[in-house]
């Protein structure tokens, strides 16, 4: 009786509006959830009221409806609605869109705002979450780190591996093949250095340098059959800027590329892909597998002319057969004929886009207000920005979904010092929608308590299965597989 008293006290605490003042002026929410388009999937975008000149929020009302069927309301301290009945509402009006209208109590009175829509898209994520690494913004040394993985559907993270396993060292650059973690490759910096290489379960650990390289095995990407995987190796620096709009450059004093057989350990190497002339870096297959992307720069004299760093995106064909490079390299992209530098190139998984980013110089454009994501079309090879998605903090590293029709990327849009996650549409023109920010239970809550950037995003067609405890463990052992030179 007592379980049933109190049910009903709070339910009858909820205030709703009345005497309501409509105003001409959409709210303002955070986050910006305002004409966006999502899967019907994903989980509920909850958000908060965002308050202004100062005015205390007492409570809030939303009331959605579909275009198609139902409807659904939310009230509380913030618009916080019900996961069985948003996904309902989602399924049924794939294709449409949701309108939402909220009324607000401020300062003892009620106001109702103009209602604004969220579209629900018919193409659908088809994907069970996101995986990311989440790394305290720290330079010095390797703070407390993770990668982790989330289900989109609601709000489910769960660590797939973390550094307090194996204190001192630096977990990054994981990637899946094509969403699918049955194949899944990272890299782990520090004493015990490594890089990781599971296939279908079976665990291996690779010694972290080879002397035929310049650095470890870093940046990967996979074949589409899963028995190469592609990696940059890098000499990598960074220092300070001394002017307060810019903090930190991360810069190459040497990188190559190269492919990694998985079935007999081999590294190969080729002497197009391995030059003292040029940077390369950021290597990636095509869907097919006959042709590698990656970046190449003019080698310039390091720090003094770090700023004439810019990189072009090339190609090499790949006969996966032989394992064997093609005999020349052709540039798809010449960013420095801009004098601009294009970096990330990641390619559709329908082999009808490129997306990479934009930045005025270098190979590290995290850290560049004026980054961009942009898409080319291998089509026709023309490349445009990807202005819908893009803002005036830095846009960078990003991923697609299997089926081509979504992209994951971060941004410090936020407050400039922090990546963040957004997930947007792309359509079969090319043509991006207004991205969303990853949503939370409560937003303002969850981003203003979590100091963490977010990076190396990419999405997973269903859960990790890793066990982190023989991880930390292999990691810690001094046992490694060596690699061969083909």
């Amino acid at each position: 009786m007592t379980i049933l008293f109190l049910a009903a006290t709070i339910v009858s605490c909820t205030e709703h509006p009345s005497n309501a003042v409509k105003s001409d002026s959409q709210p303002a929410i955070f986050p910006d959830y305002i004409g966006v388009t999502i899967p019907a999937g994903i989980a509920p975008l909850n958000f908060n009221i965002v308050s202004s000149n100062g005015e205390n929020i007492e409570a809030v009302e939303v009331a959605v409806k579909g275009s198609k069927a139902g409807e659904m309301t939310a009230n509380g301290d913030y618009a916080q609605f019900d996961i069985d009945e948003w996904h309902t509402l989602l399924s049924d009006n794939k294709g449409g869109k949701l309108t939402l209208t909220v009324t607000v109590k401020a300062n003892g009175k009620w106001t109702e705002y103009k209602p604004f829509h969220i579209n629900v898209s018919d193409k659908p994520l088809g994907q069970y979450g996101l995986s990311y690494r989440r790394i305290q913004p720290g330079f010095e040394v390797y703070s407390k780190m993770g990668i982790y993985q989330r289900d989109l559907s609601n709000f489910d993270e769960i660590a797939i591996l973390e550094n307090t396993q194996v204190p001192g060292m630096c977990i990054n650059c994981h990637t899946s093949n094509r969403t699918n973690p049955a194949q899944t490759t990272f890299h782990v910096r520090g004493d015990h250095g490594a890089t990781m290489v599971s296939t279908n379960g079976k665990v291996e650990w690779l010694k972290a340098r080879n002397d035929s390289l310049k650095g470890s095995m870093v940046y990967p990407y996979w074949h589409p059959t899963g028995r190469y995987c592609a990696y940059s190796t890098n000499k990598t620096s960074q220092s300070f800027h001394s002017s307060k709009s810019e903090r930190i450059e991360v810069f190459d004093q040497s990188s190559d590329v190269f492919a990694y057989d998985t079935e007999t350990h081999e590294i190969i190497l080729d002497s197009l892909l391995a030059t003292n002339d040029h940077y390369e870096t950021y290597p990636v297959f095509s869907p097919d597998g006959r042709t590698m992307y990656f970046c190449s720069s003019k080698a310039e004299t390091i720090p003094a002319r770090y700023r004439e760093i810019r990189y072009d995106i090339c190609s090499i064909a790949f006969d996966p057969d032989k394992g064997q490079f093609g005999n020349k390299v052709d540039t798809l992209f010449r960013a420095s004929a801009m004098k601009k530098s294009a970096t990330h190139p990641r390619p559709s998984y329908d082999g009808r886009w490129l997306m990479f980013t934009m930045a005025d110089y270098g190979c590290f454009p995290i850290w560049h207000r004026e980054a961009d994501n942009w898409l080319l079309d291998l089509r026709t090879g023309k490349a445009e920005p990807m202005t819908e998605a893009n803002s005036k903090e830095a846009d960078s590293w990003h991923n697609w979904s299997a089926n081509s029709q979504w992209i994951v990327f971060t941004s410090r849009r936020g407050d400039g010092l922090h990546t963040r996650l957004y997930i947007a549409h792309v359509d079969d023109n090319g043509k991006v929608s207004k991205p969303f920010l990853l949503p939370q239970q409560n937003p303002w809550k969850y981003y203003d308590s979590m100091l963490d950037s977010f990076n190396t995003p990419e999405f997973l067609s269903r859960p990790v299965v890793f066990n982190n405890r023989n991880a930390g463990n292999g990691i810690m052992s001094d046992k490694r597989i060596e690699t061969k030179i083909r």
